[in-house]
């Protein structure tokens, strides 16, 4: 179906995601701050952005830095305050540059007030705002249900004599969403935000949020292997997330979102390349965008083997499920996984970049991808991730400082400044940051200012047809290759060769960009190099 112009900002839009810790420090401590990110909206400006979604600024212990909420209406002191926070939208909408705040509802931090007080007593009124039980009779946990950062969900509470429910860290108990003075509770700190004039959430584990009320025991993982696999996938999450009930809730969430005007509602979905399961969270048609979250994140090209043939017959059957009023998505990279660089190449990085900004669909970015940033090697003695330090598995390396410059601390932080996580060396050693790739015509950042022009200047690619293409078509093996376009107007053919070989295509046009940057003017036939990507004008 045809989209105009008059298409929200979020289907046309390029959402940027910002580490706050790690974006840019104007403090001095070593840790990124509010005041620092506007100081780089201007450069955020040059690139094109359109949406920037920060992960959580509240104020918390920071036992999972920040998604461990103490207060889901204020910003915690390393972050700033709410003046800095109000400063930030105002020099955002001043560019025309939406703000995306994260919101965590499925659980909150031990030290919030709420869980104080329902752990006071097996009787005060917030004790059924979380998810308490009995031992077993011989004082085990009331289930199998495993966390996420390891061992079990369930943390004895001495004084009150009963076990809590935390799907993550100790210090991270899980709402009882099935009460409805939690819902209304969140619902209101929604608004508390909505009302200042954030433009949307990307909310957190969205779908975990319902559990099995009689709590029993998860199955066996047949595929586990001890010793092999991560401890915490021993057992199927059949009982402990996405239960029936998950999508009416969802509902609600959109109800409150829907009380303003052009808001969006992002969530976090279970990892999955299965696009059933990511386009059931868009809800009914009885709404023009569904009547659930805009956008249910797709992680399936982190998950899926970086290939030609994997990649097309996902972006295929995602194409051909989603409903008329769903709108697809695409990620490379996040603050929970691997950067991409790091993942499959600074080569095949820039074969990423060209996809995810020109597939249909709405891309997000992680900060420091466009300048082609890889994860920063840092030995178990110093990881700051609960994550890393339970499980060996840590997020840390994704999470380093964004390389501005040759200056000290890559100009993330003052040259006295002791940064939270090390900066990656290769900002001076191999000219990895904003100021030196600027200066490069062939740089990752002049690649992805290009696309992102190209995107933005013409609505075929914003918002055009994907069609599929194949052999027939004259793809060669190991290429994808795939049109945008309207009936009516620009077409656009997309050839992403993601081997090291050269390969033959059986069909021409103008070339528009390469990841090369070397290279434009008319082709009868496509020649594509190793690891080239090109845009053709038909």
């Amino acid at each position: 179906m045809t989209q105009s112009s008059s298409a929200p900002w979020w289907k046309k839009g390029i959402i940027y995601q910002i580490y706050p810790r790690s974006f840019m420090d104007s403090s001095g401590d070593g840790i990124g701050d509010l005041r620092g990110i506007a100081d780089r909206l201007n450069y955020l400006d040059w690139l094109g952005i359109d949406g920037v979604w920060l992960s959580p600024i509240y104020p918390s212990p920071m036992a999972d830095f920040g998604y461990d909420v103490a207060d889901y209406v204020g910003v915690h002191e390393t972050f700033g305050t709410l003046d800095d926070f109000d400063h930030l939208l105002s020099e955002a909408h001043a560019r025309e540059m939406k703000i995306i705040l994260d919101l965590v509802p499925n659980h909150t931090s031990s030290e919030h007030a709420w869980f104080k007080e329902s752990c006071s007593s097996s009787d005060n009124p917030k004790r059924n705002w979380y998810i308490w039980r009995d031992a077993q009779p011989n004082g085990d946990p009331p289930n199998n249900w495993l966390g996420y950062f390891g061992g079990s969900s369930w943390c004895w509470n001495e004084a009150s004599g009963q076990y809590y429910l935390h799907s993550f860290l100790k210090q991270q108990p899980d709402l009882n969403w099935h009460n409805p003075e939690v819902r209304k509770a969140i619902y209101d700190s929604i608004r508390f935000w909505l009302d200042r004039g954030v433009d949307g959430f990307r909310i957190d584990v969205i779908d975990r949020m319902i559990k099995d009320e009689q709590l029993r025991d998860n199955p066996l993982n047949p595929d586990y292997v001890e010793g092999r696999d991560n401890p915490t996938s021993k057992f199927l999450r059949v009982f402990s997330e996405n239960r029936p009930g998950i999508h009416e809730l969802i509902t609600e969430f959109r109800e409150v979102f829907d009380e303003y005007d052009d808001r969006v509602v992002i969530g976090e979905i279970a990892y999955s390349t299965d696009p059933g399961l990511i386009t059931g969270f868009y809800g009914e048609g009885t709404q023009p965008f569904g009547t659930e979250l805009h956008l249910p994140f797709n992680f399936a090209l982190i998950l899926l083997d970086w290939d030609a043939a994997p990649i097309k017959a996902f972006v295929d059957a995602y194409e051909a499920i989603m409903p008329p009023y769903g709108w697809p998505n695409y990620v490379v990279s996040n603050h929970d996984q691997t950067r991409i660089a790091t993942r499959v190449g600074d080569a095949q990085a820039r074969i990423a970049a060209m996809l995810i900004l020109t597939l249909r669909g709405t891309p997000f970015i992680y900060y420091g991808d466009e300048i082609g940033m890889r994860d920063v090697d840092i030995p178990p003695e110093q990881y700051q991730d609960p994550q890393g330090i339970n499980i060996g598995i840590s997020r840390d390396p994704e999470r380093t400082p964004m390389q501005w410059d040759d200056s000290a601390n890559a100009g993330f932080a003052p040259a006295a400044a002791k940064t939270w996580l090390p900066v990656a060396p290769n900002y001076a050693t191999e000219g990895v940051s904003v100021a030196a790739e600027k200066q490069d015509d062939h740089s990752m950042l002049t690649l992805y200012k290009r696309l992102i022009d190209l995107r933005r200047s013409n609505e075929a690619l914003a918002l055009g047809d994907y069609a599929q293409l194949d052999a027939q078509a004259g793809v060669p093996d190991g290429v994808y290759a795939y049109g945008r376009g309207f009936a009516s107007g620009d077409q656009y053919v997309i050839a992403l060769n993601f081997s090291d070989e050269t390969k033959h295509a059986g069909f021409g046009g103008e070339i528009v960009l390469s990841t090369h940057l070397d290279r434009d003017g008319a082709v009868e036939a496509l020649e594509l190099r190793p690891n080239e990507g090109v845009l053709l004008r038909r």
